[in-house]
């Protein structure tokens, strides 16, 4: 990548644990001429050999014009693909020395290509610039995370994900990087503080999800590891809850920079984020980012604080994308972001702006297109999910609100149960829907509970409330999801099942 931004080339990835289509559905719209491939990766203790998705995904990229393998399973790996007119090593590809040189580029010169989940149609191809995405992660480092030279920094990520290219950029802040290539909780939960601790990581960045898998597992980091050099701890991908705040303090280091942050892949960078010389208010995050003009607007679009609205920005920011790649005149981008309120970036967020002593903090409350809305109440599904995942015998959860036209709502919850049975039992069910009612509302007590394998899931580990929701309400499976962009796309044939016995 680095090599690449200094030839003025621009920059695309995918995990390479993607399907073909879901890779192709991304970079046949940017028709690049190098690929980069590995001849397989591990994962949770398993090797998976993907010399012939390789294949599969250049015969569907006519533009590709040469192939390089890097061996990651096998170091003598080569690959041989058919009608591409060069297929070559990494070694053989490297082995001329060049002088180093840069190509100079202006300040929005397109610096790499990402893309949106993709959940329910082709991923939105969001074109970044050289300027804006080092001045947003530069600022992040050195402002927000306080990362500079002599910091070890370490966000578990994949190369699918917007985390990564944050990653990389913490380069400018003169740190040294480091990244566990596998699975962060084998062989043990605790695997990616093993590894931070053996690496002497100053900063660990990872998600709300794994946080309370190792709280479930009842592990203590810091009674295993020694983490004493840990100076951050960042959680991105989902609403970080309170207990795993305290879980942090308690379990990794008692004096830590938590690091809560939210943002988008849209803008790469953060709305919402960490200060160095804040407090630290469990379940919220600290600050709006440096130059980051975050509102919460009610439905008539007036600014509110202190209750919950509509997160939009109101001005624009350097990382602001450029355009979508094959959107020569903005149409599509204007109708993502600024077609409900013209002149302001609405992001699908609901947002609560908390005035405090020394600053605002914030709390995000979930996806607003997968809010519930009960008897003119709404709620942000994070909500429930913070209530129901503090029981020990769940797993996981998901809820969705059903509406139909004419008819009141119909709102199911779904849970993963830690032991599995043939349902969830009565008791269990009591207990939930008491603590809903106690400690949201009446009104959002679900009208059933339904034990489920798994929560489907996008690659980035966000819970796909919204495509599971179309499911239920009869939409078909394809125009609802894009398996290629989920972490666990066979967890969707259970609510095709069940909206199919239950004839939503």
């Amino acid at each position: 990548m680095l090599a690449s931004a200094s030839l003025g080339a621009v920059w695309s990835s995918a995990a390479p644990d993607m399907g073909p289509p879901g890779v192709v559905d991304r970079f046949r719209q940017i028709e690049p001429k190098v690929l980069f491939a590995v001849d397989g990766y591990r994962y949770g203790g398993k090797a998976f050999d993907r010399r012939e998705t390789v294949r599969e995904i250049v015969r569907e990229l006519p533009s590709v014009e040469a192939v390089v393998m890097v061996p990651h399973l096998d170091p003598g790996a080569s690959i041989d693909v058919p009608g591409t007119p060069r297929a070559i090593a990494f070694i053989e590809a490297i082995a001329t020395p060049a002088p180093l040189a840069f190509t100079p580029v202006p300040f929005s010169h397109p610096l790499w290509v990402v893309y949106s989940s993709g959940t329910t149609g082709m991923p939105k191809a969001i074109v970044h610039g050289h300027g804006g995405a080092i001045l947003e992660n530069l600022k992040a480092a050195a402002l927000q995370f306080d990362v500079g030279e002599g910091d070890r920094f370490l966000w578990f990520s994949s190369t699918n994900w917007i985390m990564w290219n944050l990653w990389v950029a913490m380069l400018a802040s003169g740190c040294t990087i480091l990244q566990l290539d596998g699975h962060p909780g084998w062989p043990e939960p605790g695997a990616l503080f093993r590894f931070a601790a053996r690496n002497g990581a100053t900063f660990l960045g990872t998600s709300p999800a794994y946080l309370s898998a190792c709280i479930k597992a009842g592990i203590s980091p810091r009674k295993d590891h020694d983490l004493s050099g840990l100076r951050g701890v960042g959680s991105t991908g989902s609403p970080l809850p309170s207990e795993a705040c305290r879980w942090v303090y308690e379990h990794v280091h008692p004096d830590v920079l938590l690091a809560s942050i939210s943002g988008g892949t849209e803008a790469g960078a953060a709305f919402l984020t960490s200060c160095p010389v804040l407090p630290v208010y469990a379940g919220e995050m600290q600050c709006r980012g440096l130059g980051v003009a975050v509102r919460a607007l009610d439905e008539e679009a007036r600014e509110v604080m202190d209750q919950v609205g509509e997160l939009v920005i109101a001005e624009p920011m350097p990382s602001m994308p450029l355009h979508f790649w094959g959107d020569p005149d903005g149409k599509r981008y204007r109708e993502s972001y600024f077609e409900t309120w013209p002149g302001l970036w609405r992001h699908g967020d609901w947002l609560r702006l908390i005035p405090r002593p020394e600053s605002v903090t914030a709390i995000i409350y979930g996806r607003s297109d997968s809010t519930i809305n009960r008897h003119g109440i709404r709620m942000g599904t994070s909500e429930i999910y913070r209530v129901v995942e503090e029981f020990p015998e769940v797993a996981d959860s998901l809820v969705v609100d059903l509406e139909y036209l004419g008819r009141e709502s119909f709102l199911p919850l779904f849970v993963v149960l830690r032991e599995s049975g043939a349902g969830v039992p009565a008791d269990l069910r009591r207990r939930l829907f008491d603590a809903i009612r106690t400690k949201i509302s009446p009104r959002h007590v679900p009208d059933e509970v339904f034990a489920i394998p798994e929560v489907p899931r996008t690659l980035s580990g966000k819970k796909m409330e919204v495509p599971v929701r179309k499911i239920l309400l009869g939409h078909p499976i394809e125009r609802s999801a894009n398996p290629d962009a989920m972490a666990n796309p066979a967890s969707l044939d259970w609510f095709v099942a069940f909206a199919r016995e239950r004839r939503w």
